[in-house]
């Protein structure tokens, strides 16, 4: 006897998330909290957000272009010539001029850099990070680079993760020695 619910295929996404909703409430969440909402928006209120045109014309102007997608999502999705890549998981020791971890290009607080991410959600978060560590120009890419290849603007790829060896030999499933 299985004691789990599968709602039938015909079923539409909206009515799950309703049943979802009536039958398994939320927590309450503690006092004080902010839900990612409430963050994004606070963060999106203090950038002045470039479309992916004012973006390009940012980077040529001599703004840094940082790409903070995963490697497996610039595989997959391609990347912008000439951007640096700085995962997001460590953007602000990068950038902190005070950092014995920053870039090179981390010269001082008016570096003018442009972040980018997949779809603008995460480099309006990370933009505002930067913002915080005192990198007054910071912004991000509206869109992100979904919005950038839409728009037209260069970008290379996508490339596979891995690329086979020519000198390696092909695998052959089943192969065993003899």
């Amino acid at each position: 006897m299985s004691l789990s619910f599968a709602p039938p295929s015909r079923y539409r996404k909206e009515s799950i998330m309703q049943f979802t909703a009536e039958h398994c409430p939320a927590p309450v969440p503690p006092p004080g909290s902010r839900g990612i909402d409430d963050i994004l928006a606070a963060a999106r209120a203090r950038l002045d957000r470039l479309d992916p045109e004012r973006a390009h014309l940012a980077v040529r102007a001599g703004a840094l272009l940082v790409d903070i997608r995963p490697a497996a999502q610039r595989a997959a999705h391609g990347v912008v010539p000439g951007s640096l890549t700085v995962e997001r998981n460590v953007l602000e020791w990068r950038f902190d001029p005070r950092c014995p971890a920053r870039l090179p290009e981390a010269v001082d607080y008016d570096v003018p850099v442009v972040i980018i991410c997949q779809e603008g959600y995460t480099s309006s978060l990370a933009a505002a990070a930067l913002q915080d560590i005192g990198l007054r120009r910071a912004t991000d890419v509206d869109g992100g680079f979904a919005a950038w290849r839409i728009a037209g603007l260069p970008a290379l790829g996508p490339t596979p993760l891995h690329r086979a060896s020519p000198l390696a030999p092909p695998v052959t499933a089943g192969w065993a020695r003899r």
